[in-house]
């Protein structure tokens, strides 16, 4: 049995793809090991900041939020109360705490994997200094660890090319998904009904609702859409709506668990229309429900949704076109609807559990 801590910024009931893949994970290698989460109380509203599962303990501590930056004094102190043999597995899409782990793992001689969701670009009046940090910082976390986790082929050939991490030090870890998510695929919605969509998603610049309400707006067949989640841009969004006058859109807030299983199993059809991705993990949860996906040809989305959705160029125009054909053709919708079932099968965190699992005693032993 080892030990394993997983360091993240977020983590449930914090929304988001990142938050719920580090769930997953603690989770599945919670089976075997002892596993510790250090994250901060971001997002967490209710949940206590000490709190046990089978295998996992979860320790929040209290952060405050500068320019989507968490920022906590007391992961340092964890840091160091961490065993020396513990495994460090960092989770990384925000500023501040990889350099933390970092600097601790280096003064402690500990190794450590930074396990890469996702390149962010700049935003906020601060975003123009985010090259500066990742040439001369974050890339030389990067190169510090003993091994980089990305999530598919093309993102190992980024993070080489980008940062310098040497092709020797990158492993490829796809997202997964997990059983109670798997549903048939169902049928074509009956003539003349509005095709319902559905975005899940943090409303954040990088997910681009924006795109999506523009793209409604233009749609020549009947559709309505219900946005879960939450974030800095939904007032924003749902003026825009207004403005619009989109008056089938419908702002759910965030769900999880059961609840956000229930929206999958009532919608037709998810519609992704980010400007990137990761690995999209409401991708995979709409694949394992049947749903037919009408996404942005991105990176991202395109390695992991080709051959599966409807890709459309990140343009409102573009992806109103892609809806449309969905909505219009029964045949094409209950295609795409079996290609996502058929591509989920090759996803399942039991085996993407057992990757990481196999991926500890390849990298660190």
């Amino acid at each position: 049995m080892a030990t394993i801590t997983q360091i993240t910024p977020y983590y449930p009931p914090h929304l988001g793809g990142m938050e719920r893949v580090v769930e997953s994970l603690a989770k599945g290698l919670g089976h075997k090991h002892d596993v510790t989460v250090l994250t901060t109380t971001i997002g967490a509203g209710s949940a206590p900041r000490r709190a046990s599962f089978p295998g996992v303990r979860v320790k929040r501590h209290r952060s405050i939020e500068v320019a989507h930056t968490p920022i906590a004094p007391g992961l340092l102190f964890s840091l160091c109360r961490t065993p020396r043999s513990a495994i460090l597995h960092l989770h990384s899409a925000h500023a501040l705490l990889p350099e933390l782990v970092a600097i601790v793992a280096r003064l402690r001689r500990q190794r450590f994997l930074v396990h890469f969701h996702l390149d962010v670009d700049s935003s906020g009046p601060l975003g123009r200094l985010l090259p500066l940090y990742k040439k001369h910082v974050f890339g030389r976390v990067l190169r510090a660890a003993t091994g980089v986790l990305v999530l598919t082929d093309s993102q190992a050939d980024f993070v080489h090319a980008s940062y310098g991490v040497p092709r020797e030090r990158l492993f490829v870890l796809p997202n997964g998904v997990g059983a109670e998510h798997f549903m048939a695929p169902r049928p074509a919605p009956p003539a003349g009904r509005p095709l319902h969509l559905l975005f899940v998603g943090r409303l954040s610049p990088q997910k681009n609702v924006t795109r999506l309400l523009d793209a409604l707006a233009l749609c020549a067949r009947p559709v309505r859409l219900t946005v879960v989640g939450d974030g800095e841009e939904r007032a924003m969004l749902e003026e825009r709506a207004r403005a619009l006058h989109l008056t089938g859109v419908t702002f759910a807030g965030s769900r999880l668990g059961a609840e956000l299983r229930r929206s999958y199993a009532e919608a037709d059809a998810l519609v992704l229309p980010s400007d990137r991705e990761g690995m999209p993990l409401v991708a995979l949860e709409a694949m394992a429900a049947g749903l037919p996906i009408v996404a942005t040809a991105v990176p991202g989305n395109i390695e992991l949704l080709t051959g599966v959705a409807a890709l459309a160029e990140p343009t409102p125009a573009a992806f109103s076109v892609a809806i449309d054909e969905v909505a219009a053709d029964p045949g094409w919708y209950e295609r795409l609807g079996r290609q996502s079932a058929t591509a989920a099968r090759n996803y399942s965190w039991d085996v993407v559990v057992q990757r990481l699992d196999d991926l500890y005693s390849e990298v660190l032993t």
